[in-house]
């Protein structure tokens, strides 16, 4: 079976940049560790993969209209973000990873 099309990331949202850039140096690290192996996968094996947590969340809306989903990037650190195409488009990062819940 041949593989679908790699994920492209689109990290620019002000919300995603504005944590991510005040990340602690081993949160950068590991977040930026999870984000070049997720950007190595095509969509079907990112909805495959237990360890990301693919999960929907109903609380985002998104330009699109597309359904928003977590996708764990550390054991503590989720980003919220939507499928566009190839597209994965981070809109945001939440340290506290039930804050992505909206708890």
């Amino acid at each position: 079976m041949p593989l679908g099309r790699r994920i492209v990331l689109d990290l620019n949202s002000p919300a995603f940049l504005d944590v991510f850039l005040r990340l602690g140096p081993a949160d950068l690290a590991q977040v930026a560790t999870t984000l070049d192996r997720l950007r190595r996968l095509d969509w079907p094996a990112l909805y495959r993969h237990a360890g990301f947590r693919w999960e929907a969340v109903d609380h985002v809306p998104t330009p699109t209209g597309a359904k928003a989903h977590s996708v764990r990037l550390s054991r503590k650190i989720r980003a919220i973000g939507y499928r566009d195409g190839d597209y994965l488009r981070l809109v945001s990062l939440h340290p506290d990873h039930d804050s992505a819940y909206g708890r």
